[in-house]
């Protein structure tokens, strides 16, 4: 008795797609309203210092770092199942990167650093400083770390070569305005290279969500096609077969 193939596994590819795509809307809009705060305060501010203490812009970036991290953990969902080919790299998932990295800055979105985000050490220490500090460097490494996974996975060469170029960009960018912000010099370069390298990592996600999306679609549609080939087999009329008339001839003979 033939039986109907079941659709499960193109839905979910489909759903998987959509996920992908509204991740990516959701965190290019993040990175909008970074920008466009960013660009309405006409003094030195380092990223973070957009949500300190007392700041005007300090609602928004709070909704910029959720809608981040909605973005960042549809985006890893939608991904989960990539996996690195490189031995050290492949220990988890770049799916899990991304979602680590969400969840951290789902914390600085809710411990913001105090008015002028000072360093926390000597006299400025306080505890606020020292977790949203600690979680935003972390976030950021967890992110380069899911960059430099997924330049080496199986297949997609331009989405690893992008990813390669984002991950060693965005860490050596963001380890120089660290610097730059710990020794207390250049401030004004070092909280440009912390939007630049914020800019670059929230683009190559906001990537990593279309092309995730573009592949799951891909996926569906060959799903779709495997199975309407045999229907169409199937329903194929049969041509019709000759056969050989026959009949009984009888001679008879007198």
């Amino acid at each position: 008795m033939p039986t109907t193939p079941t659709s499960s596994a193109p839905t979910s590819s489909l759903v998987r797609a959509l996920a992908g795509v509204v991740g990516s809307i959701l965190v290019a809009v993040a990175l909008t309203i970074i920008w466009v705060a960013r660009l309405s305060v006409d003094r030195v501010l380092y990223v973070s210092g957009l949500g300190a203490d007392g700041e005007p812009t300090a609602r928004w970036f709070e909704v910029a770092l959720l809608l981040l991290v909605a973005g960042g953990f549809s985006v890893a969902w939608a991904a989960r199942g990539m996996r690195s080919t490189a031995r050290l790299l492949a220990l988890w998932t770049p799916a899990l990167s991304v979602a680590i990295a969400s969840s951290l800055f789902l914390i600085a979105s809710q411990v913001p650093c105090t008015t002028g985000c000072p360093l926390p050490v000597g006299p400025t220490f306080t505890w606020q400083d020292l977790i949203h500090t600690s979680v935003a460097v972390l976030a950021f490494a967890f992110a380069a770390v899911a960059m430099l996974q997924t330049s080496f996975v199986k297949g997609r060469a331009t989405l690893r070569a992008l990813s390669m170029i984002a991950g060693i960009s965005t860490a050596v960018i963001a380890a120089a305005g660290g610097i730059l912000s710990l020794l207390q010099f250049r401030t004004d370069i070092g909280s440009i290279l912390e939007l630049v390298a914020t800019t670059v990592g929230m683009g190559w996600l906001a990537i990593l969500g279309l092309a995730t999306a573009h592949a799951h679609r891909a996926a569906t549609a060959r799903s779709r096609d495997g199975v309407r080939a045999p229907e169409r087999v199937a329903a194929r009329p049969m041509a019709p077969t000759r056969t050989a008339p026959t009949g009984s001839l009888v001679t008879v003979r007198g």
